[in-house]
């Protein structure tokens, strides 16, 4: 789920991080109420779920509550990529003497929360970490152990920031890592925290998002923050038809899972593929060889015949499709029969003859004798794990080629 950035500031604030006197609205005079109360010049910021705010004009300066009414009312109606804003932040201009980036992500191949930080503030941290990597500094922590505010300071040391500067900004971090780790965050980020001429740091933008299988466990949070189910998790991805088949299909039988993704894809080999990291290796194997994937996919945990036809049918019938490769890496306890029957029936219910249809069968695992003695029923190639993933590719590769020879 992701977050405006008004209710970023708010999570953070509750947090105990410092943050400046702002104020949301979705009314222009209500605006120049907020810029009132802050006497003296404002920040207007439109409060949509994209970036590009400040080129689109959805960011304005404003040193009268006048011109902050001004400023709202013109960003209201401002669409930008093509999303209408929720509201507007109006925020107060900020002495800053110095920014700073400080952020928490999941990063999924360490299977950990990353730590960022880095003394170069405001940008994008992309660009700081390619064009000055030695002002970033970069630290994982466990979920499961306590987190220690030991491990935010070395994080911020090796950015190079010492003295008072470390010490303030030390707690801070540490806060938004333990914020990450309650509020079941896959990004906590705060671009910029700012050292104002005082002495004192506040976060002047703030980013975040929640893991959707989170929400959940943080209804307290998302009903404080007066976001209705409605909402769900403001996604700006809209699903294609294949997928939403794909998504009734695994959502109508708990049995193992399905998924099906084609964004990007345009091919003629329909992907039945699983086991993890090999569906990727599979997807990347047969576009190597020459082969246009239709799709990318997921099946196992032991699925029940219905849902892998669900999903064979789905592939079979999207656009362009010619033939379907039926592939896993590893041995697995995802039944090799039931996969099988599975694509089988999926074929024959659309008129397909199952030999001409299945390019190639490559699952190695549970009740694999029972499942080729009826891939060879129908005529259908298949191999064992004696055949390498790619060499399984490559054969599926070459069998839909020289179909449309």
């Amino acid at each position: 789920m992701r977050f405006y950035e008004y209710e970023a500031r708010e999570i953070v604030k509750r947090a105990g991080i410092p943050v400046t006197d702002y104020g949301f609205t979705t009314d222009a005079d209500e605006a120049a109420t907020i810029a009132e109360r802050i006497a003296g010049p404002t920040v207007i910021k439109s409060q949509v779920l994209t970036g590009g705010r400040m080129k689109a004009g959805g960011v304005k300066f404003a040193d009268t509550p006048d011109e902050a009414r001004a400023h709202a009312a013109d960003i209201l109606k401002l669409e930008i990529n093509g999303l209408q804003p929720r509201g507007v932040l109006v925020d107060p201009k900020a002495d800053v003497k110095q920014e700073y980036y400080m952020g928490v992500v999941w990063d999924g191949a360490a299977k950990k929360p990353l730590m960022l930080f880095s003394d170069m503030g405001g940008i994008d941290i992309e660009q700081v970490a390619e064009e000055h990597p030695d002002h970033v500094g970069r630290g994982h922590f466990s979920t499961l152990e306590p987190f220690s505010d030991f491990m935010a300071k070395q994080v911020i040391a090796d950015a190079g920031v010492t003295g008072k500067a470390l010490q303030r900004c030390t707690p801070i971090l540490a806060r938004l890592a333990q914020l990450f780790l309650d509020n079941d965050m896959l990004l906590a980020e705060i671009n910029p925290l700012a050292e104002l001429h005082d002495g004192t740091f506040v976060a002047l933008d703030a980013h975040m998002e929640m893991e959707n299988e989170g929400m959940g466990r943080q209804k307290a949070l998302i009903k404080a923050l007066g976001i209705g189910p409605e909402e769900g998790t403001r996604e700006t991805y809209v699903p294609s038809a294949f997928e939403e088949a794909v998504l009734a299909v695994d959502a109508a039988d708990h049995r193992g899972v399905i998924q099906g993704k084609d964004n990007g894809f345009d091919g003629n080999i329909g992907l039945i593929i699983g086991a993890g990291g090999g569906s990727l290796t599979l997807t990347d194997a047969v576009r190597q060889q020459g082969g246009k994937p239709a799709n990318y996919s997921e099946i196992g945990g032991n699925p029940s015949v219905a849902k892998a036809c669900g999903l064979a049918k789905a592939v079979l019938q999207k656009d362009g499709v010619e033939q379907i490769a039926v592939m896993m890496s590893i041995v697995s306890n995802t039944r090799v029969d039931i996969v099988a029957r599975g694509v089988i029936k999926a074929c024959l219910e659309l008129g397909k003859d199952p030999a001409e249809t299945i390019a190639i069968f490559r699952i190695p695992g549970a009740w694999e004798d029972e499942g080729f003695k009826i891939l060879d029923k129908y005529g259908i190639e298949y191999c064992d794990r004696s055949v390498s993933l790619w060499d399984a590719a490559g054969r599926a590769v070459a069998k839909i080629q020289g179909a449309g020879a």
